[in-house]
């Protein structure tokens, strides 16, 4: 058995049981990882996987426990060489985020640009995916930190680190009904007009959709998107009334468009810095962290990542606070 052999079995599993995809993903071809697979197979003496035809059908019970372990292998493996490389100093290597694009448009770029002034032998490397999506990555060790955001609770079973708070604005074009209002509009007005927002508002757990069944009302979704510039793009268009980011808010938007609050309408989001539990963050990746999140102490995230020490985090500032804290921090650098 090899560390090969897993990294081509968690590959396999990864890409949908596709072996040509598995290929392409770990830079090999079919025919080799093809045999790979066999010759791990005939060491363990079961299938790891079910077969149809000349195809992979599904994964065995068997071969669940052994991809379980291959993963916390591989995991342990990579632990180790971010050890040594910390401790050789290295500074280059490679940041995987997992990110939605609202986070990897508007909050994300600061910080990476920072990243590379610092450290510009390391590559950064963005997987934009849904929020629902994002821990899965995670823990898959598809990614090497996520961004994720949540209307209540900070995930669960990994480090999550506040980076700021947001609230959601209401998007308007300037000649719309509600932006005459003088006034911020109320749930019944916004469920009586079609709307435009994210993906995730038409899950039966999402934060707006249970902000409108508290008032008895039903949202009318008339489109979703998952790039905050395309619910822009389709207020834009008259299909309906955005209810977005207020991160996704620029200056050059209030040309056309109004935002309107809607702080009283919608519960506020955390963004979190998401991490797997056990792992060794290189030391770029926590430079990364702290320029993304001024207000965490850098030492204080090194203890708490690396021995579990539980730290009393500071609230997480507001996004407006958070813009002004990382200026600040930027002047400093200069």
């Amino acid at each position: 058995m090899t560390l090969t052999q897993l990294r081509y079995l968690i590959a396999i599993a990864d890409s949908g049981l596709n072996i040509t995809s598995a290929a392409e993903r770990v830079h090999a071809t079919q025919p080799g990882l093809s045999k790979q697979l066999k010759q791990l197979e005939d060491e363990l003496g079961f299938q790891l996987f079910n077969r149809k035809g000349k195809s992979l059908d599904a994964i065995t019970h068997a071969g669940a426990h052994v991809l379980e372990r291959a993963r916390a292998i591989l995991a342990e493996v990579a632990n180790i060489q971010s050890v040594a490389a910390n401790l050789r100093q290295e500074a280059c290597g490679t940041l995987r985020i997992g990110t939605t694009h609202t986070q990897a448009r508007f909050a994300l770029p600061g910080a990476i640009a920072a990243l590379n002034r610092g450290y510009p032998q390391v590559s950064v490397h963005l997987q934009p995916v849904a929020d629902a999506e994002l821990l899965g990555l995670l823990e898959s060790g598809g990614v090497d930190l996520a961004i994720v955001s949540t209307a209540g609770a900070a995930p669960a079973g990994v480090i999550a680190l506040p980076a700021y708070r947001w609230q959601r604005r209401v998007l308007v074009p300037r000649d719309h009904p509600l932006a005459a209002l003088g006034r911020a509009p109320t749930l019944a007005e916004l469920a009586s007009l079609p709307l435009v927002s994210y993906d995730s508002s038409i899950k039966p757990d999402s934060s707006l959709r249970r902000a409108f069944e508290a008032a008895g009302l039903t949202p009318h979704i008339a489109m979703t998107a998952s790039d905050a510039d395309l619910i822009k793009t389709y207020v834009r268009a008259g299909l309906g009334v955005g209810v977005l980011a207020e991160m996704a808010l620029l200056p050059a938007d209030s040309s056309d468009l109004r935002a309107l609050p809607a702080d009283h309408l919608f519960a506020s989001c955390t963004t979190w810095i998401v991490l797997r539990r056990e792992g060794v963050l290189r030391d770029f990746a926590l430079e990364f962290i702290v320029d993304f999140a001024p207000h965490l102490d850098r030492k204080a995230v090194a203890r708490h990542v690396a021995g579990g020490e539980d730290v009393a985090w500071p609230a997480a500032p507001q996004w407006r606070e958070r813009a002004t804290r990382v200026a600040s921090r930027a002047e400093v650098r200069a």
